[in-house]
């Protein structure tokens, strides 16, 4: 009987999980990742030694690790999503401005991604990276986001995923979240109080293309005292929405 549903390729299964455990650890060998996928020493060989080949991972000795191959990967995406020499910029100039830690994300898959970092001199260190994927219902950049999707968009990606709880202050009732995204909607900025981070608050703004296409979202954090409601309101969301006004004027002529 015909399906709809792709056949998928177990063994690019296998290559991926390759992947990801070298991103996760720097750095394996052979005996380790075949302990971890649970595969054949020979299999796993044959993986990277294709991998190696095609000039994704290197072999240093007895051990794998990514190649650079991957930054140029990763730049040929961000470079997909906006003007990367105009958000790494205005990132660096908001973190400046604020002297806190400054985000560029998008949404992928139901996830915020972090795409550009910058830090400012009073800023606190966070767990965040290049790269890495968050929850949207508990960042202020994926409130900010959902709060400007198609309404069909957002229910997709609330239905998704469970509404996890990462600390004491997260949202997790479908509907709280929807008025909170309503509120957020109608301020022009979503507030992470405290939900993703203990002792961290942030305001995020999104970030639209041509036609009121969003494409991405704003950030700044810092410690809840200093992150107050009325520096956010007063003098942040100024800051944020200039810094966002120049990224979607030069979208438009990218």
């Amino acid at each position: 009987m015909p399906t709809n549903t792709p056949r998928k390729i177990e063994a690019v299964h296998k290559t991926c999980r390759i992947i990801e455990i070298l991103r996760e650890r720097g750095e394996a060998g052979i005996t380790e990742i075949s302990k971890e996928m649970d595969f054949s020493k020979s299999a796993v060989h044959g993986h990277l030694a294709t991998l190696n080949d095609e000039g994704l991972v290197v072999k240093d000795g007895h051990t794998y690790h990514l190649s650079l191959r991957f930054l140029d990967i990763a730049e040929s995406v961000k470079a997909r999503i906006a003007k990367r020499d105009v958000v790494r910029e205005q990132v660096r100039t908001l973190a400046e401005e604020t002297g806190e830690v400054v985000h560029f994300g998008a949404e992928e898959n139901g996830r915020i991604v972090y795409l550009s970092k910058s830090k400012g001199n009073s800023a606190v260190e966070t767990v965040s990276q290049i790269g890495k994927r968050m929850p949207m219902h508990s960042t202020s950049m994926g409130k900010a986001i959902l709060a400007e999707l198609p309404p069909d968009r957002t229910k997709a990606i609330l239905e998704q995923y469970e509404l996890t709880e990462r600390t004491e202050n997260t949202i997790t009732d479908p509907d709280q979240l929807l008025d909170e995204l309503d509120d957020t909607h109608e301020r022009g900025f979503a507030i992470d109080k405290e939900e993703n981070i203990p002792g961290i608050r942030c305001i995020g703004m999104a970030v639209s293309g041509p036609e009121a296409n969003v494409f991405g979202a704003l950030s700044v954090s810092g410690p809840s005292q200093r992150m107050t409601e009325e520096r956010i309101k007063n003098g942040l969301s100024e800051k944020v929405a200039q810094a966002a006004n120049v990224i979607e004027v030069n979208s438009m002529y990218s």
